[in-house]
């Protein structure tokens, strides 16, 4: 073999060897972990009883993280102060819980971690993981169980807590206010149905409470609550279900305060219609006064004229048995600019009103000033009324199909509480064509009247409802496309809107019920037979 034959053939061999190494490609990887982690062992193990100490270790067999613990955790009876749970945002192949609480004697805990614990690579969740122990020598095995529902919503909330309060010397109705439950639990983000584990015989009250703070206590300005009408034995078979309703705040004014010139608010929690606002100081002959409501914020508008020489002004503010005195000191300040907007401009309804507001108390309309027109240049006759309260001016006329009305009102139309006086103001409004809408019939059977029907958004939010005060058939005109869900209040005391419940004073919600969702198509009708159940 010659020299270069030899060098061929090394030349031939490394350029295998290198297209081979070339070719070779990288280990693929196997089928993705969808394994949650197990648990090795406790330290105390699990449902262990006698418990003495003050912390506790579970090991896992892999690396672990813990997220969102504040929301999953639920311990109970609860701790008046929170135990440490390590690690948070570290991976770890365990969990320490530290106890800080002085434990209660022969009472059984619960620690309920929820979805909160996953393996630290894939994060499959090691679901609903309860970590249970005594302090006496046995575990409180009896349960509650049931389901949450919305009064008024067709979907209930998510982390909706649930107790159960102890009725033994201690118990009285503020309790809930005050203190936390003896059990509790939670549907946390993806359950309606609720089990209260671990707990021992007895009479308890049963409630739930979308807690807006965290604390297990009931506050009527921020939290729905739910309550069984009576107090439960437990043990029992029962599946209790409760309805979630927020309660009518309380009334409860804030200090008065001078906002602008000749303007006081007066801001207020709760129902404003049974408020009044007295005004007890001397004020000269010639002096006037008007409240308006704010649109937006729970307030109230004092407007007065002329502007008073002193250096206050005293009012008593009562709300059915409330009562009490306020001074609002008074400076000088600038007044509010007059501003004349309409509530609907463009598109209105057939049977829609015209509403026009202003930013000050109107104090006159001169109706020769205003004129509506459609677009064949005809006068439309009108009525008009005034909603002192809303500060609007409404304006009533007859409305046909694909028309156009032209609204002018002349200088001088609209007069302020202080005098000030409207510009030239042009609105166009048009209605829309029969064939753009539908129609709804409801044919309903079984109902108890009186009842409110209405037609809702997936967002619960009211499109159209109808009253019915006997058994009729009961139509929906003029409905813009769309789906709607269909929702009937049991308006037991007639007055015409959805009741809600009171704890203390033991009333439930009015009923409601939901039927399917439908949908509305332009120029196109539907009939439905909406049957109810008897409970």
């Amino acid at each position: 073999m010659n020299k270069t034959f030899s060098n061929l053939i090394f030349i031939v061999v490394v350029a295998i060897i290198l297209v081979n190494c070339a070719n070779r490609s990288s280990p693929q990887g196997g089928e993705k972990d969808i394994t949650p982690p197990s648990i090795v062992k406790s330290e105390p193990e699990n449902f262990s009883t006698n418990f003495q100490g003050n912390e506790i270790k579970v090991y896992f067999d892999e690396y672990i993280k813990i997220k969102d613990i504040q929301k999953q955790l639920i311990i109970s009876p609860p701790m008046k102060t929170q135990p440490e749970i390590t690690p948070l945002g570290n991976a770890s192949k365990y969990i320490t819980i530290k106890i800080f609480d002085t434990l209660q004697p022969n009472t059984t805990y619960a620690f309920n971690f929820g979805n909160s614990i996953s393996d630290n690579n894939e994060e499959n969740p090691f679901p609903y993981y309860r970590y249970v122990f005594s302090t006496g020598n046995y575990i409180d095995s009896l349960s509650v169980n049931g389901q949450i529902f919305d009064a008024i919503n067709r979907k209930p909330e998510t982390f909706v807590s649930v107790g159960l309060y102890e009725v033994d010397s201690t118990f009285n109705d503020s309790i809930i206010y005050k203190n936390p439950p003896k059990y509790i639990t939670n549907t946390l983000d993806s359950l309606s149905t609720f089990s209260i584990e671990n707990i021992k015989a007895g009479t308890y009250m049963l409630y739930a409470l979308k807690d807006g703070n965290g604390d297990n206590k009931f506050q009527q300005k921020t939290d729905k609550i739910a309550f069984h009408k009576g107090f439960i034995k437990v043990p029992n078979d029962s599946l209790y279900n409760l309805k979630l309703f927020k309660e009518d705040t309380d009334f409860k004014p804030s200090r008065p305060l001078l906002m602008a010139g000749e303007k006081i608010v007066f801001g207020y929690e709760g129902d404003y219609k049974n408020m009044k606002i007295n005004l007890l100081s001397e004020v000269p002959e010639n002096f006037q006064e008007r409240i308006t409501k704010d649109l937006k914020t729970d307030s109230l508008y004092y407007w007065f004229t002329p502007k008073l020489e002193i250096d206050s002004i005293n009012f008593k503010v009562s709300h059915l048995d409330y009562e009490k005195d306020y001074t609002v000191k008074l400076r000088d300040l600038k007044r509010d600019s007059l501003t004349i907007k309409p509530i609907v401009i463009g598109s209105i309804g057939y049977d829609e009103d015209f509403k026009i507001n202003a930013s000050i108390p109107f104090k006159s309309f001169d109706a020769s000033k205003m004129t509506i027109m459609d677009k064949d240049s005809i006068n439309i006759d009108y009525t008009s009324s005034f909603d002192t309260i809303n500060n609007n001016y409404v304006f009533s006329f007859k409305k046909t199909a694909e028309n156009i009305y032209k609204i002018q009102v002349l200088p001088e139309g609209f007069t302020d509480l202080f005098g000030n006086i409207n510009d030239s103001l042009n609105y166009n409004l048009r209605t829309k064509k029969e064939s753009d809408f539908g129609y709804a019939r409801f044919n309903l059977v079984n109902a108890t009247y009186p009842i409110i029907l209405q037609l809702t958004t997936d967002k619960d939010e009211v499109k159209f409802e109808q009253f019915s005060s006997k058994p009729e058939t009961i139509d929906f005109l003029n409905l813009a496309p769309g789906k709607y869900f269909i929702r009937v209040i049991w308006d037991t005391n007639g007055n015409q809107k959805f009741d809600t419940g009171n704890y203390l004073k033991k009333i439930q919600s009015e009923k409601v019920s939901f039927f399917k969702e439908i949908e509305i198509r332009a120029d196109w009708g539907l009939s439905e037979t909406l049957e109810f159940k008897e409970d």
